[in-house]
């Protein structure tokens, strides 16, 4: 049970860093949509994926992997506040020297 909490962390990690990271990088695009469909092709591909290799016919191993997959939307979404705020922070310091 504790690896499949570990794998539905991982793909939770995989999925909302990917989304995360998805949206920086279509908003700098000249072509924001195809950045948008294509991850969501590949992001929810490996998720569908990997629950079905995690939990084939046993759904107490499912629940075990959506409550670590859930658990990493919390974990991704402080990690990446963080790094938003340090980098604006960084960007404040910078203007007020020039």
């Amino acid at each position: 049970m504790l690896l499949a909490f570990i794998a539905g962390l991982a793909l939770g990690t995989i999925f909302f860093g990917g989304l995360w990271l998805t949206v920086k990088k279509a908003f700098a695009s000249k072509i924001p949509a195809l950045w948008f469909f294509t991850s969501f092709l590949v992001r929810i591909g490996i998720t569908l994926i990997g629950f079905y290799y995690i939990s084939p016919g046993n759904w107490q191993r499912m629940i075990i992997c959506v409550f670590g997959f859930v658990a990493a939307r919390f974990i991704v979404m402080h990690v990446t506040k963080s790094h938003e705020q340090k980098h604006l922070h960084l960007n404040k310091e910078v203007t007020h020297e020039a």
